[in-house]
């Protein structure tokens, strides 16, 4: 199963589309849709991270060509994952929001998660329940997560 359309702009809407290379917050080179630039960068201590320059080749405006290609690239990791991890029967709402979940907070906390426990027992209505509690970070609940985690809940029940 391959994520929707409508997840994709999901997607986009929550974390943004950035042409031009930037620092996220954990102070990764990063373009497009969240995608890391230099994998090997977040091996590096926080403060270390700084110290890594963008590539020339990496200095420029990317097209949106450029970065929807590299999204769906991106996006194919966390299908693969999802299909491995919740091997059930998923409507294309469930698959797309647990896909967009998965993109967000990595497949590790998917496969830890209850979430995916309440998935594979069948009990959908509980696990779109769960996509609620994942909306902190620091210790605080974050209202971009919160708002992002009710569409993920609407997508799923859709």
């Amino acid at each position: 199963m391959n994520v929707s359309s409508r997840a994709i702009e999901v997607i986009k809407h929550h974390e943004g589309v950035r042409q031009k290379p930037y620092r996220c917050p954990a102070r990764l080179w990063t373009v497009g849709v969240g995608h890391v630039l230099y994998p090997e960068q977040g091996r590096l201590k926080l403060e270390d991270r700084d110290s890594v320059e963008l590539k020339t080749e990496d200095s420029r405006t990317f097209s949106m060509d450029e970065v929807n290609a590299i999204l769906r690239s991106d996006l194919a990791r966390f299908e693969r994952g999802v299909a491995q991890y919740c091997p059930v029967a998923l409507t294309q709402g469930q698959f797309d929001a647990l896909v967009s979940f998965s993109f967000n907070v990595g497949l590790g906390t998917l496969q830890r998660s209850t979430l995916r426990q309440k998935v594979l027992r069948g009990d959908m209505e509980g696990a779109s329940d769960e996509i609620l509690k994942y909306c902190m970070a620091g210790g605080k609940i974050l209202k971009g997560l919160q708002n992002r985690r009710i569409d993920e809940k609407a997508m799923f029940q859709s």
